[in-house]
């Protein structure tokens, strides 16, 4: 079993988690978390329809530096030398200054360099000051960029600006050290801005039965009905066991809520409550109806309550994940479930 040492340097193993304490030997446990998304703001120049959480211009939140840290810091005590971490939003490079800090805090406390910083390239203005803040974020350890580029965000970003810098950042990182969501895009795009409605949500059908994503956020609610072709009644016992256990990894947004993988709009806790590791040790998802309704049957199992409480389903849904981020819209609008279902910022209440 893989062990690694906590903060009081002690042994730590697996069953250092109340569920996992629990199991038998050959059950499935809850994973180490070994990574993790810091998001640095939910503001972004962007709206886009495609987006997990509800990011736009109006959005905000602002991550503290200190708790950077301290999640930083806690997933190394949870993962050792295999703790990754990427700083993402909205749109880090809006809040410069702040990106640079927590990357140059980070060396400076040995936690470790920056995997990578995920961006959507509408910052980029002229060669020398997109230079300049490649230059310095490698610096301060920044091993790679990612550069998000789609149907999506051409509503948003020019093509131009996304092309100038995976040039420059190629120049700075290396061929390998430039990742681009999705290259096939970039390099045939698709005139959004020019399109009608009705082009235009054609156009994002097809993007994403082709290239597939994750229906939560805005994207639940503005691509989930085009996409829908799955009646409720085919998602029954679609659990989300190995969803919930083999995450091996959180996002944190500005506010330190803790979403586990990429399931975002609920929280397994909130850093003011215990630190990162703290959490993965006591999480536990039998210790709460909904958690256990998710681990259990999915969100299907979330649907009988729902509906007695005056949800009306769809007769179709795009996914399992779609299924849930509608549930959860209904939940969130009702006030049910409040200490799991949030942030306000992830269902387009947006608070600056």
């Amino acid at each position: 079993m893989r062990v690694i040492r906590d903060k009081n340097d002690r042994m730590m193993k697996l069953s250092d988690n109340v569920f996992n304490a629990r199991q038998v030997r050959s059950a499935p446990k809850l994973k180490l978390w070994r990574y993790a998304g810091l998001m640095l703001t939910y503001r972004c120049n962007a709206a886009c329809a495609f987006c997990y959480y509800y990011c736009g211009p109006q959005a905000g939140g602002l991550l503290p530096v200190e708790t950077a840290m301290d999640a930083w810091a806690a997933l190394r005590r949870l993962a050792g030398d295999s703790a990754r971490v990427h700083l993402t939003g909205g749109e880090p490079f809006l809040y410069f200054d702040r990106l640079l800090e927590i990357c140059e805090q980070a060396q400076r406390r040995t936690l470790g360099g920056v995997d990578f910083v995920e961006t959507n390239g509408g910052w980029v203005a002229d060669e020398t000051s997109v230079r300049r803040r490649l230059r310095a974020l490698n610096a301060a350890g920044v091993r790679r960029l990612k550069i998000s580029w789609d149907l999506f965000h051409a509503e948003f970003v020019p093509v131009e600006k996304v092309r100038l810098l995976v040039r420059l950042a190629g120049e700075q990182f290396g061929p390998d050290g430039v990742l681009v969501r999705w290259q096939h895009r970039l390099d045939n795009p698709l005139e959004a801005v020019a399109m009608d409605e009705a082009g235009r949500l054609d156009a994002m059908r097809a993007e994403m039965n082709e290239h597939g994503g994750r229906f939560t956020g805005r994207a639940a609610q503005r691509l989930g009905p085009l996409c829908a072709t799955i009646p409720p009644q085919e998602l029954a016992g679609r659990h989300c066991r190995r969803a919930i256990l083999g995450a091996k990894g959180v996002h944190i947004d500005p506010y330190g809520n803790v979403f586990s993988g990429q399931c975002s709009g609920m929280t397994v806790g909130n850093l003011a409550e215990a630190g990162l590791d703290g959490l993965w040790k006591s999480f536990d998802p039998h210790l709460s109806d909904f958690w256990g309704r998710l681990y259990a049957r999915g969100p299907s199992g979330l649907l009988d309550s729902a509906v007695a409480a005056g949800y009306e389903p769809r007769t179709a849904y795009a996914s399992k994940c779609h299924l849930c981020a509608d549930i959860r819209r209904f939940y969130f609008d009702t006030g049910r479930f409040l200490s799991i279902i949030g942030p306000d910022a992830c269902y387009g209440k947006m608070s600056l």
